[in-house]
């Protein structure tokens, strides 16, 4: 007989003579039955005499090749069984060389099955008194050489430990395989075939000669004992603690080759005969062992030590989800979100990010943090949204986003949110939701699960009547959808014509409907919900057995339309006033925009921007791309570039672009993302009317007449709204630092836009990017930059020099300056100076007339660009000669407004100038006295009495608040005073409201910026013009302050914790949570006069003018240990604390009941500190938080406020590092969310990295800290509690060595269960190293 020895020799001699030598001796002891224990001794001592090592890896080959199979003896397993005990052949090479040898043969020889199991079950799983071995690495490597690991799961074999769980996980398949076949069920799986070896590769014929009856049924029962055996090795691997945890480290890093295991264990599971007659392992409790729900890596929960709080610091520790609200209620889990979506109403600021995108992302990550069930998640996002929409019921009057914003988010948005989250959830692949997981801890269901889950969180908000309520504008709308319900419910089949024509107090039976009732019929519009809602216990009030008789059989509206009825004015009205129910129906409206008479075009166009796109949430996302697609017309063939077709369609643009400027349109806009595509469908429009000599006109069907300039002015004003032209110079980066987020320019839109196109790769799972590549697509297909446009590049650069530096340039003589002078002529015709007229005492000029004809006909016939290029010379002309008083002030804002009426476009050349001036600070001061200028002193001390008021009820005293209507004079900035003169001129209507809500953003923050207090003055003058607008110019007013006065500030941050926290004496706040923090609004028109402002409400309309936000983030940052110091101190009180220290039972529940409380109020003060953290900078302030401000914070030595109280400190200390952890997560999952879909994600690595290394460099000593060790400890275990907890992508992403440093620190805390966590999530990299550490401390 030949024996193989893979590996070669062991030392000494010639290597075939030691290993003959092995089997003489083994054939002796055999012959003569030898003691085991004799013949091992006997062996070790010929090997040792030969030099080779023991244990010997070329021993346990030789072994087995001699046991298998022409000496298939008992005596020689007991040999085997011998070499193992006394550890002169390793272990798992030698169960690696049985498996490949036995396993193939164990229906030929069930014996050697059963003795090989045996060894398993005795050896496989004494893991760490095998892994100190010297020779480890190449026991391993030879195992990788007999079981084919690096081959079969495609990884190196470069790490030991990494072959470990490949090893253990091989075994365990193997026999898994084994058994499968053993029962014929082999055939069933997909690849019909074990990637083991489970049969002999040669026909081997011992025993087939005996026919012994006897001996054959041994044989068969035998093998079905070994079946039995086999199944119960298997559960006994998946519930040690060691090996199911290496098995799982398996699950995350091999997911592909996971889904073929489990899917192996549920046929085992559903089909075994053997594991039913098993008496210690039942299928129920096998299937249990790989469920989802089973992770080996979670902690304990259970709050009985200060050392293991870190346990609770998810929200989805079992304390939370048995609902300890304690204090605060659960919505306040939600906080960020309600945050976030009053923080889009801000009529002075649009997003360029889809607010359905943001709002994915940021569910997603409090659904993540918070641990919630998708039923919960969805209840929360449902009733924050509805908060939103009852907060603002009663709006006070004022340009700024009404309730049609409001609604758009909770009846467009808010579906269009849940319908990515489901595509998304059953677009997943089968294991995503284990190795792509954001939460351990979440409850984890199939495919299909997110749906039922909206289901029942739709039912149950059915018992939340108050959120309900509609407001007086949608009360029909609602009352329709609740008689659509009534009349599924009864029978009776009827269209939407039918609701046309009748009016629902004709009804028999009452139809009152909800907010509910409106959001399930735009889950059905979206495929969410099928019409089995209708059946929901409470849906309706009842049933109708008929209908009202005395209904016209046809009115005008969307029905006879879709029929065919005429185009006529009766019908357009009623286009226009209702919403349509369909995208057929927009889509039979664009078809007549695009080919039908140039009336109906102008018809079509008015109805896009009527009711369908203000109220037809369920088709609102269509409407406004129809709208996108109209406003970029594809040139015809022929069209040779000398003549733009834009102009051809100038009619319907203009009717489109004044439908779709109003304040609510464009904020409509904005929250589905489609304002970087407005941007570039308005650019091209300017670019070509804005050339246009002024000579042609069109006429609308209401008979009015629109030139060149006026469609220019319209496109151009509205363009300027989609980004922050307007603000003052400061805001720019000039001076300081500069301010808060990043700024909005034209070639940021288009960049934007752009993108939207470069995301064809991944649209494919992103519902939301489909419809954004839609809309880009769709009219311009190719990305679009700025140089496109020359004209509007050269004002643009105008505009900036003119911010940067003084105003310079005009020479004389040239076209500019002759544009000068008949503007100035044409704004000051009736001026006579005697012999030099205003142009000739400016430009220096002696040639022009001091009188100019009245006459229209002889305004400058120049294209709008030519006229905005002279237009700041002009106003500088005008303001310096109104400075010498060469120009009265009341002649300045005549002659400013008929600038303005013959070119409306001008007055944004105007507003940058007027703001650039007022920061350099040159001229001399206006007295508001009322002769000169206009006096705010009728209304001024009332003005300013309400600010105090405001504030005061705020939480905010601020006893330096200076009177301006005291013995001084109230002055402004001539700049300020002629642009506040100017803007009072102008009418409060329709026509002007696109023209003042461009100036009026400007007017306001260019008076913020001047000194206190310009902004009274100017909110005095307004309510003077605009009495119905007192509140709001007030509350404007009043935000100013915290611009002036830092101490302010962080009295109104304060204030928004105290408020959040319930810590407030106030009667308002006291109960803490949403309510509190963001209130009902503010207005002066509820409660005597005046009504408080929530904190929050003012800090979200004030921070965007906030120039240091350092010193914001570091405010917050103090108020937010503050607040744990004031929460510990109301939780926990000393002289309880004190008897705490005895271990009672009822102490023990009361620490427990009191720590959770407090946690719960700590994690909500972390909240709100990181959702305004997030607002205030973004992502690059919360970058800097996480790289520099949390470092230096822990470094920097921090005294505490009561030193030595009984322990208290230290309580205090450990829950502000728990503090600390959790808003440097939600800063981070804020900035970059919780997996990689968003593209901020793509710089979380660096910086997340940079943290890290910092604890780990912490922990091992090489950074001294400052702080408590109590708080640091609490941060770290906290902070990786949550990674692994809650953002596993960003454990993935980082570097291996980073991950093995900090697990190393972690472990010299005793930490070693989150050491093996953080180790376990950090993929195939620190898969070894997560196996070493299980190993070596029996986790």
């Amino acid at each position: 007989m030949a024996v193989t020895v893979a590996g070669g020799g062991g030392g000494g001699g010639g290597a075939g003579g030691v290993w003959d030598s092995v089997v003489e001796i083994t054939k002796v002891a055999q012959f003569k039955e030898s003691d085991p224990l004799l013949w091992a001794m006997q062996l070790s001592s010929s090997l040792n005499s030969a030099g080779v090592s023991l244990p010997s890896t070329e021993l346990a080959h030789v072994l087995v090749s001699y046991i298998c199979w022409d000496n298939n003896v008992p005596i020689l397993w007991k040999f085997l069984e011998k070499s193992l005990m006394l550890k002169i052949v390793p272990p798992f090479l030698l169960l690696s060389l049985l498996s490949d040898r036995v396993i193939p043969s164990r229906r030929l020889q069930p014996a050697a099955y059963r003795l090989y199991m045996e060894l398993l079950k005795r050896y496989a799983f004494t893991l760490k008194c095998q892994i100190h071995d010297p020779d480890n690495q190449k026991v391993m490597k030879s195992i990788d050489a007999v079981l084919h690991l690096s081959e079969n799961f495609g990884l190196p074999a470069t790490e030991p430990f990494i072959l470990v769980v490949e090893f253990i996980f091989t075994i365990v398949w193997q026999l898994l395989d084994a058994s499968l076949d053993d029962e014929g069920l082999l055939e069933l799986t997909p690849e019909r075939e074990s990637r083991w070896p489970t049969k002999p590769l040669e026909m081997e014929i011992d025993g087939c000669n005996d026919f012994d009856k006897e001996r054959t049924e041994y044989q068969e029962r035998l093998q079905n004992m070994n079946t039995v055996m086999a199944v119960e090795i298997i559960g006994q691997f998946l519930l040690n603690k060691v090996t199911s945890r290496i098995i799982y480290l398996a699950r995350r890093n091999l997911p592909t080759h996971w889904v073929g295991f489990t899917q192996r264990i549920q046929l085992l599971g559903a089909n075994s005969v053997a594991l039913r007659n098993s008496k210690i392992l039942t299928p129920e409790a096998l299937l249990q062992l790989v469920s989802d729900t089973r992770i080996v890596f979670s902690q304990e929960c259970n709050i009985k030590s200060p050392k293991n709080l870190h346990a609770v610091i998810t929200f989805g520790s079992p304390a939370c989800s048995a609902g300890l609200c304690h204090g605060v209620s659960c919505s306040a889990l939600w906080l960020p979100l309600d945050i976030f979506l009053e923080n889009v109403m801000d009529g002075y600021q649009v997003n360029t990010t889809s607010s359905v995108e943001i709002i994915t992302g940021l569910i997603k990550t409090l659904q993540a943090i918070n641990g919630t069930t998708w039923h919960d998640t969805f209840l929360g996002l449902l009733i924050a949204v509805l908060r939103l929409v009852q907060r603002e019921r009663d709006l006070i009057e004022g340009p700024m986003p009404r309730l049609d914003p409001r609604l758009c988010i909770l009846l467009s948005i808010t579906p269009l949110v849940i319908v990515d989250l489901i595509d998304e959830e059953e677009a997943a692949p089968i294991d995503e939701t284990e190795c792509g997981s954001t939460n351990h801890w979440r409850e984890n269901k199939g495919p299909g699960e997110h749906r039922s889950d909206l289901v029942s969180s739709l039912q149950v908000l059915g018992d939340y009547q108050g959120l309900l309520t509609p407001p007086q504008s949608v009360v029909s709308a609602a009352n329709q959808a609740a008689a659509k319900a009534m009349l599924f419910l009864s029978g009776i089949n009827i269209g939407s014509a039918y609701f046309e024509c009748i009016n629902m107090k004709d009804m028999p039976v009452s139809c009152s409907g909800n907010l509910r009732h409106l959001i399930v019929e735009a889950c059905i519009a979206r495929n969410l919900l099928d019409t089995s809602a209708y059946f929901w216990h409470g849906y309706v009030n009842g049933r109708i057995d008929q209908i009202p008789l005395s209904v016209p059989t046809q009115v005008p509206g969307w029905s006879s339309f879709m029929k065919g009825a005429a185009f006529t004015p009766t019908m357009i009205n009623a286009l226009v006033s209702n919403p349509a129910s369909s995208l057929a129906e927009l889509e039979k409206v664009f078809e007549i925009a695009v080919k039908g008479s140039e009336d109906e075009k102008i018809s079509a166009a008015t109805i896009l921007c009527g009711a369908s796109l203000i109220r037809g949430w369920n088709v609102q996302e269509h409407t406004i791309q129809f709208i996108t697609r109209l406003l970029s017309p594809p040139a015809p063939a022929d069209c040779d570039g000398s003549y733009s077709h834009l102009i051809d369609h100038a009619a319907m643009l203009n009717v489109l672009i004044v439908g779709i400027a109003t304040v609510d349109c464009v904020q409509i806009f904005s929250l589905h993302g489609l304002v970087p595509q407005l941007a570039c469908s308005l650019m091209p429009i300017c670019e070509v009317f804005g050339s246009c000599v002024p000579n042609v006109s069109w006429t609308l069907p209401t008979g009015e007449e629109i030139s060149a300039h006026a469609v220019f002015s319209n496109a151009f004003a509205l363009l300027l709204k989609l980004w922050r032209f307007n603000h003052p110079p400061i805001e720019h980066g000039v001076g300081d630092v500069p301010t808060v987020g990043s700024q909005l320019t034209p070639e940021y839109l288009l960049s934007v836009r752009n993108s939207h196109l470069m995301s064809a790769e991944s649209i494919h799972k992103d519902r939301n990017k489909k419809r954004l590549l839609a809309a880009a697509s769709s009219s311009y297909p190719k990305p679009i930059f700025v140089d496109s446009f020359p004209k509007l590049k050269v004002w643009y650069r105008q505009h900036l020099r003119c911010i940067a530096a003084t105003l310079s340039g005009l020479i004389h003589g040239t076209q500019v300056h002759q544009t000068v002078e008949e503007l100035l002529n044409m704004m000051f015709r009736k001026i006579n100076r005697g012999s030099q007229s205003l142009t000739s005492a400016v430009s220096g000029s002696s040639g022009s007339s001091g009188v100019v004809n009245e006459d229209n006909s002889l305004r400058p016939k120049l294209p709008a660009w030519d006229i905005l290029e002279a237009v700041p010379f002009v106003v500088d002309a005008a303001l310096t000669a109104c400075a010498h008083g060469r120009l009265s002030p009341r002649e300045l804002a005549t002659g400013l407004k008929d600038l303005a009426d013959f070119l409306p476009a001008s007055l944004a050349t105007i507003v940058s100038y007027f703001s650039a001036e007022v920061s350099r600070g040159v001229w001399k001061p206006a007295f508001m006295n009322g002769m000169d200028w206009p006096s705010p002193a009728a209304n001024l001390l009332n003005v300013e009495e309400h600010i105090r008021r405001i504030l005061a009820t705020t939480g905010v005293d601020i006893p330096s608040l200076s009177a301006a209507g005291g013995s001084s004079p109230a002055t402004l900035p001539l700049p300020l005073a002629a642009f506040v003169s100017l803007t009072i001129t102008y009418k409060i209507d329709k026509a002007s409201e696109r023209f003042l809500n461009l100036a009026g953003p400007a007017l306001e923050s260019l008076a913020a910026g001047c000194p206190w207090p310009c902004m009274p003055i100017v909110a005095s003058l307004w309510t003077q013009k605009a009495k119905r607008w007192f509140d709001f110019l007030v509350f404007s007013a009043s935000r100013t302050v915290f611009l002036h006065n830092s101490d302010a500030l962080v009295q109104l941050l304060k204030s928004c914790f105290t408020a959040t926290l319930g810590l407030s004496t106030n009667s308002i706040s006291s109960n803490g949570g949403v309510g509190a923090l963001l209130g009902h609004g503010f207005g002066s028109h509820i409660c005597g006069g005046i009504s408080p402002v929530a904190p929050g409400i003012l800090y979200l309309r004030v921070y965007r003018s906030i120039r240091d936000i350092v010193f914001v983030t570091e405010e917050i940052l103090s108020l937010l240990m503050h607040s744990v110091r004031e929460i510990a101190s109301s939780g926990l009180p000393s002289e309880k604390l004190k008897n705490l220290k005895t271990a009672t039972k009822n102490g023990m529940r009361y620490w427990q009941v009191s720590l959770a409380a407090a946690m719960t109020k700590v994690k909500l003060a972390a909240s709100l500190g990181a959702s305004l953290v997030w607002l205030s900078g973004g992502l690059g302030l919360v970058q800097s938080v996480i790289k520099e401000t949390l470092p230096s914070w822990f470094i920097s030595v921090h005294r505490s406020e009561q030193e030595g109280s009984d322990g208290f400190d230290g309580l205090v200390a450990m829950l502000g590092g728990y503090a600390l952890a959790y808003f440097a997560v939600l800063c981070g999952a804020f900035a970059w969310g919780v997996d990689s879909s968003s593209s901020a994600s793509k710089r979380r690595p660096k910086v997340l990295a940079t943290h890290l290394e910092f604890l780990a460099s912490a922990l091992d000593g090489k950074i001294s800290l400052g702080c408590d060790r109590a708080t640091w400890r609490a941060y770290v275990s906290g902070f990786v509690n949550l990674m692994v907890g809650c953002t596993p992508t960003w454990v993935l992403e980082m570097d291996v060595e980073i991950l093995k440093s900090l697990g190393k620190g972690l472990t010299q805390w005793n930490e070693q269960e989150l050491a093996m966590a953080l180790l376990g999530i950090g993929g195939i990299g620190a898969m070894g190293a997560a196996a070493e550490l299980i190993i070596e401390h029996d986790l």
